[in-house]
């Protein structure tokens, strides 16, 4: 089905008001899942909506948390995001480094048992937004738990992503957000809801060996997934590990511990203290110019920089509404019925768009 961002928008947020959530926790809740459906990043979208119930019934995740800030310095910060909701205390510790980064040039936030993060490139969008170039390495300590190390075929490492952004002078910020493995678990829910495969040399199953059925990969016993690029991403997941785990305070992946919770480290960096002047904005468009000016493998290709895919994504999804297949929908309604929706509310949360 096709339904329009503020539709789902509304939907989302009175399924959270209605689990527990404050009015303006599950807006914002709402806001930052629709959003990574309308970039694309539909493993991050509304298909977390019933796991993020479920574990709100659970208390692997609580309602209407602010972040404590435990360690407070000049220029970083050990926070306790107290298994909040990723959403909320996420946002409140970018506007901590903010403040911090304005008034410094740089901070380093350290962020522990922050409820899932969702789609790590709201961060440095942020920050970029507010002139700032970021960069993150993000670890689940606990339930989350997915990727085999390099060589081995049991689950020892989460799916570790590094993002980063810088801002770009009359342009829009260059956005990486990638994983340190060869997919993100959200994908393979997508596959698993849309009963499609996943793409060749991403899992393997529980006795090491390839496969393309995401059903597989939550079998019992289960499967995982592998490194991007073998070692090279493996190596970077080891990184990320220890510096968004043990660093922070929230440790490393482990089993044993059923809630999904995320460590982050943050270092974000004012360019406008350490380049006065626009020598950095001029020398950022200067090589954005040069790198789109190569060659392209296709005739009438396009080069294009990280974060324009997903761009253009949003101005499409939002022109044209965001498609949910019907086993997500129905989660999703599933979910809303849970916390004592009725059908009236839910047709009239996405009635008239």
């Amino acid at each position: 089905m096709l339904i329009a961002a503020p539709a789902l928008e509304r939907l989302v947020a009175s399924i959270f008001y209605k689990a527990g959530c404050h009015e303006t926790e599950a807006n914002q809740i709402a806001r930052y899942l629709v959003e990574a459906n309308l970039v694309g990043h539909d493993s991050h979208g509304v298909i977390r909506v019933a796991p993020y119930i479920d574990w709100l019934r659970d208390g692997r995740v609580v309602a209407n948390q602010s972040i404590e800030v435990v360690l407070d310095a000049e220029t970083f910060a050990v926070v306790d995001g107290r298994f909040g909701f990723g959403q909320v205390v996420g946002e409140a510790t970018m506007r901590l480094g903010l403040e911090k980064a304005r008034r410094h040039g740089v901070a380093v936030i350290a962020l522990k048992n922050a409820g899932h993060l969702g789609r790590i490139g709201d961060w440095p969008l942020l920050l970029a937004r507010e002139g700032m170039i970021s960069l993150y390495f993000v670890n689940t300590n606990g339930g989350g738990i997915l990727v085999a190390p390099f060589g081995g075929i049991e689950r020892r490492l989460s799916a570790n992503p590094i993002a980063a952004g810088v801002p770009v002078d009359g342009g829009s910020p260059i956005l990486l957000d990638i994983s340190t493995c060869a997919i993100a678990e959200g994908k393979i829910k997508v596959a698993l809801n849309k009963g499609v495969r996943v793409p060749a040399g991403a899992i393997i199953d529980a006795a090491g060996q390839p496969t393309d059925d995401p059903q597989v990969f939550y079998a019992n016993p289960p499967g995982a997934i592998l490194p991007f690029g073998g070692h090279k991403g493996y190596g970077l997941g080891i990184l990320v590990e220890i510096l968004a785990g043990a660093l922070t305070g929230g440790g490393c992946s482990r089993t044993g511990e059923r809630r999904v919770a995320n460590g982050m480290l943050s270092i974000i960096l004012d360019p406008a203290q350490l380049q006065p002047g626009d020598e950095f904005a001029a020398e950022v468009r200067r090589y954005i110019d040069f790198v789109k000016s190569s060659r392209t493998a296709v005739p009438g290709g396009e080069i294009l920089l990280p974060g324009e895919l997903e761009e253009r994504t949003r101005a499409a999804r939002l022109a044209h509404g965001i498609e949910l297949d019907d086993n997500t929908w129905g989660q999703i309604t599933g979910a809303a019925r849970t916390v004592g929706l009725t059908p009236r509310e839910i047709e009239a949360a996405i009635a008239d768009g």
